[in-house]
């Protein structure tokens, strides 16, 4: 473990150099977006690896910061699993998202919890205390007619008791199979981005298996990870 997450560390620096002048002069322009709960004050900068650290997981992520220190990981045991949680470096969960499904329906959705959550759909936060309700909404985006199709998913608040997600908060755009897609808000506003990944090296190729998520001013960046799960799970 020591060993694949040294090689991370390597592969990071040499992609995150020159890089902290334009986060430092992006996050000045962005700065009038309202903060979030865990939102940050500058542009944030991560490194994704599409591979868990643990060796006999069959699937899962490794995120790395700008200095090179894990910040969150993923570890599945299967492929395409029901439910996948976010932890932090230490294995705290973060966030659980549970898929949905309907015999006759067409969109595919996953409920955000806040924590851990078992069976019963409980989440555990920090605090000790339960809750049942799920924090959003995430539906896969279907263009039977006409649409948008640069649309990928939305994101919706979820009311208790209700099917109905009334107006998308957050709406991903582009092509997470290129790894080229951003989250907007309702006004539009790009609040994260995910990029491939550019070496300074021209002998260094990263693919799409290791790229980057950029999230800008205000934005929870342990969310903004969440919805790369999800996208993962939905466009793998």
């Amino acid at each position: 473990m020591r060993r694949l997450l040294s090689r991370f560390k390597f592969l990071s620096r040499a992609v995150h150099e020159g890089e902290h002048e334009h986060e430092h002069d992006h996050g000045e322009r962005n700065n009038k977006y309202p903060m979030t709960e865990g939102g940050l004050c500058t542009t944030t900068s991560l490194t994704v690896w599409r591979k868990s650290l643990v060796i006999s997981c069959k699937g899962g992520f490794t995120v790395i910061d700008s200095h090179g220190n894990l910040v969150y990981r993923v570890d599945n045991y299967i492929l395409h699993p029901d439910e996948v949680t976010l932890m932090d470096a230490s294995g705290n969960s973060l966030l659980t998202m549970r898929h949905r499904r309907k015999k006759l329906g067409l969109v595919d959705s996953w409920f955000v919890y806040e924590g851990e959550t078992g069976k019963l759909h409980i989440k555990r936060s920090k605090l000790g205390n339960l809750r049942k309700s799920p924090v959003c909404c995430v539906r896969k985006r279907v263009n039977i007619l006409n649409g948008n199709s640069g649309v990928q998913a939305c994101v919706y608040r979820v009311a208790p008791d209700s099917d109905d997600k009334g107006h998308a908060m957050f709406t991903v755009e582009g092509s997470y199979a290129d790894r080229t897609c951003k989250v907007l808000d309702e006004y539009k506003k790009t609040v994260a981005e995910i990029k491939r990944k550019e070496a300074n090296s021209k002998d260094v190729s990263f693919g799409i298996e290791i790229f980057q998520l950029i999230v800008h001013p205000g934005f929870d960046p342990a969310f903004a990870m969440g919805l790369v799960l999800l996208l993962d799970q939905m466009f793998s």
